[in-house]
Parts: structure tokens; C-alpha cells; sequence
């Protein structure tokens, strides 16, 4: 099943239940966060927070992510931020400008998002749980699909957000 597919019958749900209990739904909002891991290999993850389960979690290239993100117009874009990092090892040339690219990744995002007027944080890499294993990722999070490291930083990111009362 398509995201959109899921996302449309998410939000059919949430009209019937507005139809259903309209009071308790004004006080509620169906809210999509998107997690966004920079790198060559863009990981993406998908938070319903009104069904509190992730929808997508995946690696794409940089414009398949960019283009979702245009399609879905979240209510929350969290992007882990890599010129926020402080912390470097013994790294090797490559690694270092492996590194520029995903502090020119972080640029785009910052700028793309501002540009699609969408809300979105700027995570420092710190303040994320990174690095899980896949077997640790599933059970904590129920997602079962195969998944990458870069698609388990973007959906450690979002996981878990809340709704929020307006």
C-alpha cells in the first residue's frame, strides 16, 4: 500500500471520527513529522502522530525526499543537522569531505523548508538516538520492514511525537 493511499485513509478516519465526536477531534490535529538524515543516502521517516506509528521509514536520494516531503506538506520536518556536530575522530580525507557534503545537505534542507514554508527543527546529532541496530530499531519501534542506518537515524528522529493540543 502506498504512503498516500495510507495517508488518505488516515485521514478518513480522522473525518469520520470528526463527523463521529466532533468536539473532541477541534481539540486535537492530525499531525505528519518527517525525520530527515542527510548523507548521499537520504534516510526518511514518516510519523502519524494522531495513529502514533511510523508510515515510512526508507532511504532516498536527496530530491525523491525532497518531492515527498513538497507532496505530504507536514505539519513538522525534524533534519538531523550535521554542522552541528562537535565531535571529530581520526577521519580520513574522504570521511571529512563525505562530511561537507552532509553540512551542504543540512543547508538545503534549512533553505528548501523555509522556501515550502513548512515548520521544521534543526537537530543537532547529539540530541538524536543514532547509530541503532536494526533488531534493536524493530522492537522498539514495531517497524518490521528492512530498514538502513540512515532510515533508522530519520525515523529515531520522529518516533514517538506527540500530538499536540491547539
Amino acid at each position: 500500500m502506498s504512503f498516500r493511499r495510507k495517508r488518505n485513509e488516515t485521514m478518513s478516519r480522522h473525518k469520520n471520527k470528526k463527523d463521529a465526536n466532533h468536539a473532541e477531534i477541534n481539540k486535537t490535529k492530525l499531525q505528519i513529522v518527517v525525520g530527515i538524515d542527510c548523507g548521499v543516502n537520504t534516510g526518511v521517516a514518516v510519523w502519524d502522530a494522531y495513529s502514533k506509528k511510523l508510515v515510512i521509514v526508507e532511504t532516498m536520494k536527496i530530491h525523491q525526499a525532497y518531492e515527498l516531503i513538497k507532496e505530504l506538506q507536514p505539519d513538522l520536518v525534524r533534519v538531523e543537522d550535521a554542522r552541528k556536530r562537535k565531535w571529530f575522530g581520526n577521519s580520513s580525507r574522504e570521511k571529512l569531505q563525505g562530511a561537507g557534503s552532509i553540512k551542504r545537505d543540512s543547508v538545503f534542507w534549512e533553505d528548501a523548508l523555509n522556501d515550502l514554508d513548512i515548520n521544521f527543527e534543526m537537530v543537532a546529532p547529539k540530541n538524536n538516538m543514532t547509530k541503532t541496530k536494526a533488531d534493536y530499531f524493530k522492537r522498539l519501534t514495531g517497524w518490521t520492514k528492512r530498514t538502513s542506518e540512515h532510515s533508522r537515524d530519520a525515523g529515531m528522529l520522529v518516533f514517538g511525537w506527540k500530538i499536540k493540543i491547539f
